[in-house]
Formats: C-alpha cells, sequence, structure tokens
C-alpha cells in the first residue's frame, strides 16, 4: 500500500495497515522536506509511474485537499479497516475509505468512496454516508441518517435518527443534530443551527 500524505492523519494509516500486516511501500507528499516516518520510503511528489501496481489511500482528514488531490491520482484506491473496528459483514465500502480504531458500522449502512470513518466513531443502522465523507472521532451518526458528499461531521457531534444532511456542510465539534439540513451549511450547537454557508477550499 502506498500513502499520499505524511501528517498526523497518515502516521494513523501506517498504523492500522501494521496492525493488518500489511506493507507500506512509501509514502508520498508534496513537500520535500518530509521526514520519513518508521523507515518508510520517502517517493517525493505524487507520480503515478511509481509502483504503478500498488494500491493508494489519501493520508490526510481534510475534505478540501482530499478533492484537489484526488483529482490527479492514477493509481487503483485501497481500503483499510482497522482490526478493532466492528463492521458488519453487509456493509459495502467504497474505495479509498478507511474505518479507524474502535469505529462500529451497523447492518445496512452504505460507505461511499473516500470516506473516513474516524476513532471511536459509530454508524448506526441503514445509513448512507456519501463520498468524502469525515465522520470525525467520537461522532455517533443514528440510525436511518443520511450524510451527503464531502461533508464533515465533527468530533463527538450526535446526529439523531432518519435526518439528512446535504452536502459539502460543516457540522462543528459537539453538536447535536435534530432536524435536516441542505447542501453547503455551516451548522453548530445543541440543537444545531445553520449559521452560515460552507465551501471546503480546494
Amino acid at each position: 500500500m502506498l500513502i499520499y500524505g505524511s501528517g498526523g492523519h497518515a502516521k494513523v494509516l501506517i498504523s492500522s495497515l501494521q496492525a493488518l500486516n500489511m506493507n507500506v511501500s512509501g509514502v508520498f507528499d508534496d513537500d520535500p522536506h518530509v521526514v520519513p516516518q518508521q523507515n518508510i520510503p520517502f517517493l517525493g511528489s505524487y507520480h503515478p509511474g511509481i509502483f504503478p501496481t500498488r494500491l493508494v489511500i489519501l493520508g490526510m482528514g481534510d475534505i478540501g485537499t482530499r478533492l484537489r488531490l484526488a483529482a490527479g491520482i492514477r493509481h487503483a484506491y485501497g481500503q483499510i479497516v482497522h482490526p478493532s473496528a466492528l463492521v458488519d459483514v453487509s456493509v459495502p465500502l467504497g474505495l479509498g475509505s478507511v474505518i479507524l480504531q474502535g469505529a462500529i458500522v451497523q447492518v445496512g449502512s452504505i460507505i461511499g468512496p473516500q470516506v473516513i470513518i474516524n476513532t471511536r466513531a459509530s454508524v448506526d443502522h441503514d445509513c448512507r454516508i456519501g463520498a468524502f465523507v469525515h465522520i470525525a472521532p467520537g461522532a455517533i451518526i443514528c440510525g436511518g441518517v443520511s450524510v451527503g458528499a464531502n461533508t464533515l461531521v465533527g468530533a463527538g457531534s450526535i446526529l439523531v435518527p432518519g435526518i439528512r444532511i446535504g452536502e459539502n456542510c460543516f457540522i462543528a465539534a459537539g453538536s447535536v443534530i435534530t432536524q435536516d439540513f441542505p447542501d453547503g451549511c455551516f451548522i453548530r450547537g445543541n440543537p444545531a443551527k445553520r449559521i452560515g454557508t460552507y465551501q471546503h477550499a480546494i
């Protein structure tokens, strides 16, 4: 597996791959001053000709950065499910997605491509999680929730059953979501309210 990125999220991915006894062939990063991690080869800026048959995972958590870099990726994408995560066997997992330590994904849910379900986050039954969604550590997604593409669900947030969140939204940490929200909302509070519009910086 190849990792594109070398920050904190990349460290977690490398740790997850090691827990799965999977080899990390190298790390791409556009910063030439990156210090290699754990003797893993630093490959420089992304190039499709380097290990072209290996799978790659985006190693950063910021959605805007992920969207921008994904447009230039030519490698096939892998997936990571940490061995401590509990994922029902019925759940389809999109390419490029990662489910990290202690996370739970229940029966009937669908996880789109390039999704991050971060440490100890929980996705209950029959949820629909769109492409490039980042569910931050400790967030709780109750049953039957739909989260649109490119949305951040902040750490420790709670989404009550059956609600719909649009695409390109930002849910601030610790928010309690009790109603539907359309595309492009900045959402915060308990109960959460729309406090503005939001657009990822790509």
